[in-house]
């Protein structure tokens, strides 16, 4: 048996036990793949990261849900970066590199208000959603004509997929009880998939979006409290579908009132829709050791 001391960070907020919870491992170069599985299943979180060596970047990060790994999270990019920051295992550098499975991206670190990183997210794409609005409502555990179907339905991607569903009113927020199982069968495209129902009005009247963001059942998780990567593609969907004749955006993203994980995603769009950056923080949280 083999114990790994893992390192708690929340992000997307500088409350502890706000924001989004990610596990940071370091020295993970000497886990296997399933070991790295495996810590994740025992931490239990939505992600846990692994910064590694790279060979085409600055810094190498892997990403494991309980169930699988996955292409890029946000919101462990994040933790991850402020643990190497604030541990002074970067040098002094505040532009970076990092290798990731959706691609390198480039970071850069602000100080001028608390640390902050921003991310540069993988080239958006967006595919047609064609099943059902019926049974995706029913899924979510909410009316059909909860849906905004004046705004297009799609799976979004600026790294990991998920299906963007535009909802008329935030009340309906609070009535979502999600049936994940469901979705990989209404999810007929993309069955992996996650689900990220948004909207455009917000608890916060600095925000200018709300959501929530529900897990593919293959990853072992419900709900992703404050998403980076989903808060991205949120902010080319905005470019692509609402705010059509702007050349760049600047949005805040609230996310995790309902469950008590209250956090925000700064996204710019610029590019045309091409470019998209997040910019948030973390805080640290406590250490821990599972084993394996």
């Amino acid at each position: 048996m083999k114990k790994v001391k893992v390192y708690h960070y929340d992000a997307f907020s500088h409350i502890p036990n706000m924001g989004n919870p990610a596990g940071v491992v370091f020295n993970g170069d000497n886990l296997t793949d399933e070991q790295m599985r495996e810590v994740a299943e025992k931490v239990g979180f939505n992600e846990t990261a692994f910064p590694l060596p790279s060979d085409k970047a600055d810094q190498k990060i892997r990403f494991f849900t309980p169930g699988h790994e996955i292409n890029l999270c946000g919101h462990a990019t994040m933790a991850t970066l402020y643990a190497l920051k604030t541990k002074g295992l970067l040098d002094d550098k505040d532009d970076l590199t990092i290798e990731t499975k959706a691609g390198v991206l480039p970071i850069k670190f602000n100080s001028n208000n608390g640390l902050n990183m921003t991310m540069r997210q993988a080239d958006p794409q967006f595919e047609e959603f064609n099943g059902s609005i019926k049974e995706l409502a029913h899924s979510l555990g909410i009316d059909e004509m909860d849906i905004d179907t004046k705004l297009p339905t799609v799976y979004g991607s600026t790294g990991t997929w998920t299906l963007l569903i535009p909802i008329k009113s935030l009340v309906v927020f609070n009535r979502m009880l999600p049936d994940n199982k469901l979705f990989p069968n209404v999810l007929k495209e993309k069955p992996r998939a996650s689900v990220h129902p948004f909207c455009l009005q917000t608890h916060d009247p600095k925000a200018h979006m709300h959501a929530r963001h529900f897990s593919s059942p293959f990853s072992g998780t419900i709900e992703d409290p404050v998403t980076g990567t989903a808060s991205g593609v949120m902010g080319a969907y905005c470019a692509r579908y609402i705010d059509k004749h702007t050349a760049s955006l600047n949005l805040l993203i609230e996310q995790g009132q309902e469950i008590g994980r209250d956090g925000r995603v700064r996204v710019t769009v610029s590019e045309n829709g091409n470019a998209i950056e997040i910019t948030g923080n973390a805080v640290y949280v406590n250490e821990f050791e599972v084993d394996i």
